[in-house]
């Protein structure tokens, strides 16, 4: 008999899901293919139930005679072991970032004569109210909060984009690319006190307060569903922080990451060129402790950020305040540099990783930006934040806009450079 196979990822099964089993059933025998957690949030949304959950849901579908476990995107695991007839799916990997996997599907069964089976997508209210019940779910704080713990489990590296408001909170959780043969999209939001001071037109001096830095909280959290690392500068007076710890967990962050230095906020792009004080480590860690005292979930994650490179203190003061910061009781250690090698970084978490090979470590590679994720977690790094590239790139793209306007007094020129609005709207969910 004729072996039709089909990959599911989904948590929910709906009306489509059931019709691709119906026609798949019509070339021969259904086997299902299961997408593993850990490839699943390589380009799709986070899992809201287990891999082995998923697993026994579609076994009991009626008209499958098998499921098996898919470890790749792409089929390279299954079809040459399978050597299915048919491969089916819907035909929304015609296009769009998908299609790399469709191409691939295509190559491989081409070399023994399988065939390809395009569905047309089954898209109706049902199926729209299955989808935007599965979005809110991931979005509510309790599955939020939890998800950057689960990532780094799951992710060799976690990587972090800046966002600011609600739509470039889209962009960071809807952006999928294809690239060497495999899709790949970012896994968390990073919002920084730079950025958004940025974006509110306000200089970065923690002279935007914690009220309004919720408020930006809120606008991403209404439209997306990919945890969030918050940027709490210095942390404040340990009275506030631990307020601050309160607020951010029941709002459903994953993280906050406070930085061990005190007084007017400075940004650390200036390094010794201003006056910078860090705070010493005694203080800091009773900063930690008390945060981590008022935590109600063993979801939330507070972060030490060791301004000791920064401020040219050595290698030696950044290693004692991160075991020190450890023992106080963080979850994680953020090295930073304005070097533009990453030489002393990979120093540091050599040396950090010699005593302590489990405490996630989080860098910030705007300066040194040569250095790619793969290379960063062969020294041990957990998560990587890009940290303020969306707010750079967007700026002199405006300004330039604006100057040719003025410049022509008509819009015509700016038109081919400009994204077409549909696009933009097509990113926002109607419900």
């Amino acid at each position: 008999m004729s072996i039709a196979y089909t990959c599911f990822t989904t948590d929910v099964i709906h009306e489509g899901h059931l019709n691709i089993i119906k026609k798949a059933s019509e070339y021969g025998e259904v086997v299902v293919g299961v997408m593993t957690d850990e490839t699943m949030i390589k380009f799709d949304r986070f899992p809201t139930i287990p891999f082995e959950k998923r697993m026994e849901m579609i076994e009991k579908l009626d008209g499958v005679s098998k499921v098996i476990k898919q470890e790749t995107v792409m089929y390279d695991d299954v079809i040459p072991s399978l050597r299915p007839d048919y491969v089916i799916h819907g035909d929304n990997w015609l296009s769009g970032p998908l299609k790399a996997v469709r191409d691939n599907v295509e190559k491989l069964l081409s070399s023994y004569g399988g065939k390809i089976v395009d569905i047309p997508y089954t898209y109706n209210e049902n199926v729209k109210h299955t989808d935007t019940k599965i979005r809110e779910k991931l979005a509510m704080p309790e599955f939020r909060r939890k998800r950057l713990r689960q990532l780094l489990k799951m992710r060799p590296v976690v990587k972090a984009l800046e966002v600011h408001s609600g739509l470039t909170g889209l962009i960071a959780e809807k952006t999928v690319v294809e690239h060497d043969g495999n899709l790949d999209q970012f896994d968390a939001m990073w919002i920084s006190s730079l950025c958004d001071s940025t974006a509110k037109g306000k200089p970065d001096i923690e002279l935007v307060d914690m009220t309004s830095r919720f408020r930006t909280i809120d606008d991403v959290t209404e439209v997306t569903t990919k945890p969030i690392i918050f940027d709490s500068d210095t942390g404040g007076l340990t009275e506030h922080f631990v307020y601050t710890v309160r607020s951010l967990e029941k709002m459903g962050v994953s993280a906050v990451i406070i930085e061990d230095k005190v007084g007017l906020k400075k940004n650390s792009l200036f390094g010794t060129e201003v006056e910078q004080t860090q705070d010493t480590i005694e203080n800091f860690s009773a900063k930690i402790k008390a945060g981590k005292k008022v935590q109600l979930t063993d979801d939330f994650m507070i972060i030490a950020r060791i301004e000791s490179l920064i401020l040219e203190a050595g290698m030696d003061d950044a290693l004692e305040r991160a075991h020190a910061f450890v023992k106080a009781g963080a979850d994680g250690i953020m090295i930073h540099s304005r070097r533009k090698e990453p030489d002393e970084i990979l120093t540091f978490c050599d040396k950090f990783r010699e005593d302590d090979k489990e405490t996630p470590i989080v860098v910030v590679p705007s300066s040194f930006n040569t250095i790619t994720e793969e290379e960063l977690g062969e020294h041990g790094v957990n998560i990587v934040i890009y940290a303020n590239q969306l707010t750079r790139s967007a700026f002199p793209a405006m300004e330039e806009t604006a100057k040719d306007i003025l410049r022509y007094h008509r819009a015509k020129e700016v038109d081919d450079r400009l994204m077409p609005i549909k696009d933009i709207i097509s990113l926002i969910d109607t419900l």
